[in-house]
């Protein structure tokens, strides 16, 4: 069966309330399952909280327009595991590049949690709403991995998913979501399980993309976004775990994302208009999400039902690392009262 049918199965079980359709077989899970034992021996554990980058980017921009309010959702990627500076997570990279693009400062607020699954984004979703007066403008949401390595039924991973943009489009926010990485580039994993690990971490990322733009988010594959950096570069691409991505594997990352963020809000210049030059086509939404899986950095946005735009959007260099933004002051301590 193609991608495109399984990952449309998958989507419409997700719709409509079906069973966990799965990936694997059972001996292939048998064999996941040790082999997964293995890899973990070999990656790397221990590590510390992501660096909190929440913040307004832009202060130079400051002075004219409100700021624009940017929410990061998911999972470790999405947090920034695995480096130390703030300047180097992908929420303060994107948040410095759309402020950039902008020419507005852009406020950044942080709900990921490291080592969340899709489950998680229902509480990561209300806490990020909960303040009607910081509702984003434009949402991020990395997420995918974990529902992979812990076995979620895909249906349920697509559900969840679906659920989270839906209500961050219904509170009038933009989304673009970073689909399910490739697994199978993780440096620890080995064959059988690189294989096996690519083929189901990218047919949850098409199953994602289904999801997503029919509920009015537009998709950017992360996949083995990296490519053939990856096998030339692997001790400066990934951090010192060999799991999560380096400094420079976030912002290879960020720098995919960023083009389809700032077209959210109408800021790329490029338009939604189709550039054949580029590859870029009109299909119907499945077939748009199988070959955005086999492709990294493609976007995937929505057309008139059943429809889908395929685009392969050029991207620019991220300005320079960002500076950390200033703490908020603390509050002036209460006036002594007598008992």
């Amino acid at each position: 069966m193609s991608r495109a049918r399984v990952a449309r199965r998958i989507a419409a079980g997700a719709a409509y309330g079906g069973g966990g359709i799965g990936l694997l077989g059972a001996a292939a899970v048998g064999l996941l399952l040790a082999e997964v034992q293995l890899a973990r021996r070999a990656v790397g554990n221990g590590l510390t909280d992501p660096p909190c980058a929440d913040g307004l980017y832009g202060t130079a921009f400051a002075g004219g327009a409100n700021p624009l309010r940017l929410g990061m959702l998911g999972d470790s990627t999405a947090a920034g595991q695995g480096v130390h500076r703030v300047g180097q997570t992908p929420g303060a990279l994107l948040a410095s590049g759309l402020a950039a693009v902008a020419e507005r400062p852009v406020d950044l607020h942080t709900v990921a949690l490291p080592g969340a699954r899709s489950d998680d984004l229902e509480r990561q979703v209300t806490l990020l709403l909960a303040d009607a007066s910081r509702t984003p403008d434009v949402c991020v949401i990395m997420i995918g991995a974990n529902d992979v390595t812990h076995r979620m039924p895909p249906t349920q991973s697509v559900r969840y998913l679906s659920e989270a943009v839906r209500r961050l489009r219904a509170a009038g926010a933009e989304v673009v979501v970073g689909t399910c990485p490739d697994l199978g580039t993780i440096e620890p994993v080995y064959q059988p399980l690189r294989w096996l690990a690519r083929r189901v971490s990218r047919q949850l990322a098409a199953a994602q993309t289904i999801g997503s733009v029919e509920q009015g988010g537009r998709t950017v594959s992360l996949g083995d976004l990296l490519g053939p950096e990856f096998a030339a570069n692997p001790r400066e691409l990934f951090g010192p775990d060999n799991y999560h991505p380096s400094a420079e594997g976030y912002a290879t990352a960020a720098m995919a994302v960023l083009p389809t963020l700032c077209a959210a809000l109408a800021l790329w210049p490029e338009t939604d208009r189709l550039d054949a030059s580029r590859d870029e086509d009109l299909l119907p939404v499945a077939k748009a999400a199988a070959e955005a899986a086999e492709e990294a950095g493609t976007e995937v946005t929505g057309a008139r039902a059943p429809w889908a735009l395929l685009k392969h959007r050029r991207r620019r260099r991220l300005p320079a690392e960002p500076v950390p933004p200033a703490p908020a002051p603390a509050p002036a301590p209460a006036a002594h009262r007598d008992a």
